[in-house]
Parts: structure tokens; sequence; C-alpha cells
């Protein structure tokens, strides 16, 4: 995938160390940790409050919808990258469109144009690229990183943004990871569920690849 060169974009975040597998697993354990460290005080107290006095069991629910919402806020934000920004440049997406799939194969073709996220295998893992950044599913497809990427012109239709992010990843995968910011690691049903119907297809296969 990766054709040995380096992106330019690394120039502008000397202070980030480079994105390998050995980086994701370690930020894997992080998000892990910190997940346990936000949900278990709150279950804690729940099962404290009922354990204690029972007539505060509404008090332990409220408790408990923490230790669920918060995980969930993360996770939303790590499928916002995913999701569609709307429409822009619509006399040229089309043409986009025709470019973008000249890029990908006829199975991968089809499914970004059915789901919008452009399916792409590489040495960290399986890839979905979106318009504002991309997915990215370890082998295994237990964890998935999702990875928040700023475009430097936000007029460009859809496509064009996809094709754009896509022949950066050729060019440099773990560069690319370098450059990006990390957004959310952790379990890929978390971030399946924030993402409109139509998409959801397109987790399913990645993860069925990362496999």
């Amino acid at each position: 995938m990766s054709v040995g060169q380096a992106l330019p974009e690394l120039a502008t975040v000397p202070w980030r160390a480079r994105t390998d597998a050995r980086w994701l697993r370690r930020w894997q354990r992080l998000w892990h940790a910190w997940t346990l460290l936000y949900t278990i005080p709150f279950l804690a107290a729940g099962i404290g409050m009922i354990l204690l006095a029972p007539i505060a069991a509404p008090v332990a629910l409220v408790a408990a919808a923490h230790a669920w919402i918060i995980p969930e806020l993360y996770a939303a934000r790590g499928a916002t990258v995913a999701r569609p920004k709307g429409p822009r440049g619509e006399h040229a997406e089309s043409v986009a469109q025709g470019l973008l799939g000249d890029l990908l194969g006829h199975d991968e073709r089809e499914l970004q144009r059915r789901t919008g996220l452009a399916l792409e295998r590489g040495e960290l893992g399986v890839w979905l690229v979106g318009e504002a950044g991309a997915l990215l599913f370890v082998p295994g497809g237990r964890y998935v990183h999702c990875f928040c990427v700023q475009g430097t012109d936000d007029d460009l239709p859809p496509s064009d943004r996809i094709a754009h992010l896509l022949l950066a990843l050729r060019v440099d995968e773990e560069g690319f990871a370098t450059v990006a910011n990390h957004a959310f690691a952790g379990a890929p049903w978390r971030v399946r569920r924030r993402l409109p119907k139509p998409m959801r297809p397109a987790l399913d296969e990645a993860r069925r690849a990362a496999r």
C-alpha cells in the first residue's frame, strides 16, 4: 500500500511519535482504562446506595445512566469523523465520484457508493476513509480507532475529500495516522450505533476483513 514516502504534513506535528502497531495497542489499553475509571465509580456508587438505602434506587439509576452515557459520548465523538458533512460542490460531485471510483476495486467502489466510506486494507489494519477522517479496525476486529483529519479546502465535494485522504493513506499509512487527530479507541459496536444506518454495512465489512 505505502510507496515508501513520508507525508510532508508530518513536519507540522514534530512532537508526535510516529504511529505504529505498538502505539495503537498502547492507546487501546489507555482508552480501556479510562472507560473503566469513568464507569466503575458510578456503578459502585449506585450499588452502594441501593445496599445502604433501597429508597435511593432512583438516584442509583441516575448513577448507572452516567456510567453508560460517558463512554457513549466518547464513541459519538469518534463516529463524527465518518459521518457525512452535508452536500458541497454538488456541481462537481459526479466527476469526483468517478475519479474516486478509479482508485477503488470493484467491491470497494460499490461499498463506497452505498455507504459513503472507502475501504482500504493496510499494514496497520483495515481502514474506512470518509470525508473528514478515517476509522481503523486493527487485526482481529475487536478495536476500532477513529482519526479526524482537518480539511484544507472545505469547499471540495465529498468524493474529492475522500480521494485526497485515501491517496495520503496510501503514500504513508503510519504518517497519515500520525498527522490525524486520534478521537476514540474502543469497541466497534459503540461507533456503529452512532452512525446513520446506511453507513453501518461498511463497518460490518471492515470488521469482517480485519478478522
